[in-house]
């Protein structure tokens, strides 16, 4: 595959990998039994489990394999690439010794080095760091786990392991622009940040927004994306969510995700985001031909007929999701679940919950947005 799209006249754009949730379930093996293909799957009968893995279970270690694979293929290469967790398999904790969750990530560590020998990788797996990934780009990897909703031992503090007084010491850090990567973004109907550290979140990116490039994030499983506005309304900061190598769903769930990952193109000038390419393996194909043929899922400029993805072209486009009917949301679901099922469609209630996400990251906004209000009317959610 070849990424060399983007030739501007002076400069070229800048790349980066963007693979998040490997979940690696190493019970996974093929039985006669559905209901002990993996751990993962917790009884539920795995009846269509093939050897790049089932949606009911995390990912075997072949499908994690064939993920980096193909990414090193791709020419030419990326700068660099952000790892933003999750790697133990969705088993109960005290399933999980602390040596078997550092067996895992040292395994998936010498997986990713295996594959990438000389690219730099800054991962987002349970500290935050500052680091300079090229003359005038920092990354700043904030530990958003110590914000996590069910993680007890940070309930009463108010700024847990000191990350705020850290992450507000380095937003300005040498004059760079951050790239701010994180595990746990602001999802709604999703276990994920609680609500006072989503509001001083929020804050300190709308303060430091005029040096943020963007942000990345994972957890969710789901293609998704946000913007970040101001009190005014005026758009501050893009903001993205990576779909998930593993493919597991629960089983009363109607939909799931295709396994994904991403290449990002930002401007090498002024490291604002250009474009995204999408990667996807069609899971089921996948084991029905014993083969994995990863293909590029989309191109978000071209699919959504952006110029870039810059805060006000996001915007625009999130305002477009509004509309009755609107072509451009029903492509953005079909995206949300790496075109897991083109039949479903997200209606209603669905997609209100759904461009309000997009267009409000505080709890005000959010509740104002969906609180009572109806998608048929486009001029309502404003």
């Amino acid at each position: 595959m070849d990424s060399t799209r983007y030739r501007p006249a002076l400069q070229e754009p800048g790349r980066f990998w963007h693979i998040t949730d490997l979940h690696l379930d190493a019970t996974y093996h093929l039985t006669d039994d559905p209901t002990k293909v993996c751990f993962s799957s917790k009884g539920a009968p795995t009846m269509n489990a093939g050897i790049y893995g089932d949606f009911l279970c995390d990912s075997p270690y072949r499908l994690i394999q064939s993920a980096f694979t193909q990414m090193s293929q791709v020419v030419p290469q990326a700068d660099f690439i952000i790892w933003t967790g999750d790697s133990p398999p969705h088993v109960p904790a005290g399933e999980l010794s602390t040596d078997t969750v550092i067996q895992l990530m040292s395994n998936m560590s010498e997986t990713i080095r295996d594959h990438f020998p000389r690219l730099p990788v800054y991962p987002a797996l349970g500290g935050f760091y500052s680091q300079l990934a090229r003359p005038g780009l920092r990354v700043l990897s904030l530990n958003t786990i110590l914000y996590y909703g069910p993680d007890k031992a940070t309930v009463n503090a108010s700024d847990p392991a000191g990350q705020y007084q850290w992450a507000t010491g380095h937003s300005g850090e040498s004059c760079t622009e951050p790239g701010d990567v994180g595990y746990l973004p602001f999802a709604r109907d999703v276990t994920a940040i609680r609500r006072q550290h989503n509001e001083r979140l929020v804050a300190i990116f709308r303060k430091y927004s005029h040096v943020i490039a963007g942000h990345f994030y994972g957890h969710t499983h789901r293609d998704s994306l946000m913007v970040l506005l101001g009190p005014d309304g005026k758009p501050l900061n893009s903001m993205f969510v990576s779909p998930a190598v593993t493919p597991i769903k629960r089983v009363s769930e109607p939909y799931s995700n295709n396994p994904a990952f991403r290449m990002c193109f930002y401007d090498s000038s002024d490291f604002t985001l250009l474009d995204i390419w999408q990667y996807y393996l069609n899971l089921t194909e996948a084991n029905e031909r014993q083969r994995a043929e990863w293909r590029r899922e989309y191109v978000m400029t071209e699919a959504f007929g952006l110029k870039d993805l810059r805060p006000q072209s996001l915007l625009q486009l999130a305002l477009g999701f509004r509309l009755p009917q609107a072509k451009s949301f029903d492509k953005y679901f079909s995206h949300f679940m790496v075109s897991y099922n083109e039949s479903l469609r997200c209606e209603n209630d669905c997609k209100l919950s759904q461009v309000c996400a997009v267009l409000y990251l505080d709890h005000q906004g959010y509740s104002d947005c969906v609180g009572g209000r109806s998608v048929k009317n486009p001029f309502t959610l404003l």
